[in-house]
């Protein structure tokens, strides 16, 4: 079929090369071959691009080279024979977790988190490509009234509106703590607003990332770098009555903000854990936060296939959830050293970074982003 550009990573070392690579053919009867409209850099893909320990353990140098990245939004190009609900012609994203049917979870509901799960850009060739290949089962269609730039941020969106809504989306009217101004903790607040949460109280540390919070639609900000747990805790009990919140979403996996959230839920409030922590073990209040709280403790790993993706798209498409403070850098996809310079730079700059494949929808995306 030819050949194409990609990001691929080819050593067990920091960065990534601009290869010619050839256009995959799907690799079984029931996958897709996409053309990339959008893709964006995601924490892992950070993680692999520095070939950190994790990186090393999860994925290996003997599997490579890999291209990177599993962000993405495209337009399918070439279907397997025994595909049968996406067409040419449509306009997807992918679900990423690429999910057994014999696993017990998938059986039971919980595909996205199954034993013999696989994961786009991780386990085999990612979307920092002019085109990829990937599973039918999970092609997510688009609205067509969502633009390539969201489109492609669906996934880590995903997280953070699993992360909002828990199991049970009973939310409104509540109050919630999101702890962290990374990208998917200024996507929570932004779901938060839309799905009606009543009081969202927003802790970080970088004044970028900070503003970005503000017009996601927080109520109240706090810096974790300027004040102590006390003061945290002493401002969160006056904004709840005295009573905590109903909703902690701990976004960070320091300890400090696993403190926070378990100080600061109400009786028989939830946590939702979501933030990976640098040390596999984290000291918890056993007692006092969670038993004698009767604290429920929700862990997100991966979006509610696809509960998740269908309430995304209803909010992008209504324009209830505009998450485009969010994206604060694009660049062409030959330019993706640049995205992950900017994703890497501390103190933070930026949020989202997204990348383009064509010259056209680069230039279409900064004129939309222009003055957002």
């Amino acid at each position: 079929m030819g050949t194409m550009k990609a990001v691929v990573k080819t050593k067990p070392e920091l960065g990534a090369e601009w290869l010619d690579r050839p256009i995959p053919e799907p690799a079984a009867s029931d996958w897709v071959v996409v053309k990339v409209r959008a893709t964006s850099i995601c924490g892992t893909d950070v993680h692999i691009y520095k070939w950190d320990p994790w990186s090393d353990s999860r994925i290996g140098g003997k599997a490579l080279p890999q291209t990177l990245g599993h962000e993405v939004a495209g337009e399918v190009v070439e279907v397997g024979p025994h595909c049968k609900r996406i067409k040419v012609g449509d306009f997807v994203s992918a679900e990423t977790h690429i999910y057994d049917p014999g696993d017990l979870t998938t059986m039971l509901g919980s595909p996205h988190v199954g034993r013999n799960m696989k994961i786009l850009g991780v386990d085999f060739n990612g979307c920092f490509a002019e085109y990829f290949t990937l599973p039918e089962s999970i092609c997510w269609p688009n609205d067509p009234s969502i633009t390539p730039e969201v489109a492609c941020i669906q996934e880590p969106l995903g997280n953070a509106t699993y992360a909002v809504l828990g199991e049970d989306a009973d939310v409104a009217g509540k109050s919630m703590v999101i702890t962290g101004d990374g990208p998917i903790s200024l996507f929570a607040i932004g779901v938060a607003r839309a799905v009606g949460v009543a009081k969202i109280i927003h802790f970080g540390k970088y004044d970028f990332n900070m503003e970005i919070g503000k017009r996601m639609g927080a109520d109240h900000q706090m810096y974790t770098n300027k004040t102590t747990g006390a003061e945290r805790l002493e401002a969160v009990l006056d904004l709840t009555g005295g009573n905590g919140v109903d909703i902690a979403l701990e976004m960070v996996g320091s300890q400090d903000s696993v403190d926070d959230c378990f100080n600061m839920v109400r009786k028989a409030g939830r946590v939702t854990a979501f933030g990976v922590a640098a040390e596999n073990r984290l000291p918890i209040d056993y007692n006092n936060g969670i038993v004698f709280k009767a604290c429920q403790i929700h862990g997100i790993n991966g979006r509610k296939i696809f509960d998740t993706w269908y309430r995304n798209r209803n909010l992008l498409a209504s324009g209830r959830l505009d998450p485009t403070p969010v994206i604060t850098n694009v660049f062409k996809l030959e330019d993706y050293a640049k995205g992950f310079g900017a994703m890497m730079e501390r103190p933070r700059k930026s949020a989202k970074c997204v990348l383009f494949p064509d010259q056209a929808e680069y230039e279409a995306a900064v004129r939309r982003l222009g003055d957002h």
